[in-house]
């Protein structure tokens, strides 16, 4: 059973659907075909809504949710880490860059 969803190919997070423990293997599943999935550790405790990483992400990376940039990473975050506005700062704000 999938405990995340992952929203669209590409995508370098996906979306837990329940709590997630640190250590736990995670599916995620592809939203618009779930037979199609991802398994990784999870290397921190996830809430339900939040994100996890499915790869590493360097620092100064964009950070795809959706097919499309959602943020910039601040700090590397290892895959099946959280992330959240502790790692990534959101674009939606950002009038100074495109």
């Amino acid at each position: 059973m999938p405990k995340g969803l992952i929203h669209s190919k590409g995508d370098d997070v996906c979306v837990a659907v329940e709590d997630i423990s640190a250590g736990e293997e995670v599916i995620c599943a592809y939203l618009d075909n779930p037979s199609e999935y991802v398994t990784l550790k999870s290397v921190q405790n996830v809430p339900l809504g939040h994100k996890i990483a499915l790869r590493d992400i360097k620092k100064g990376e964009k950070v795809l949710k959706y097919g499309r940039p959602i943020g910039e990473a601040i700090q590397d975050i290892r895959k099946g880490e959280h992330v959240h506005i502790h790692n990534i700062k959101s674009l939606r704000w950002r009038f100074d860059k495109k």
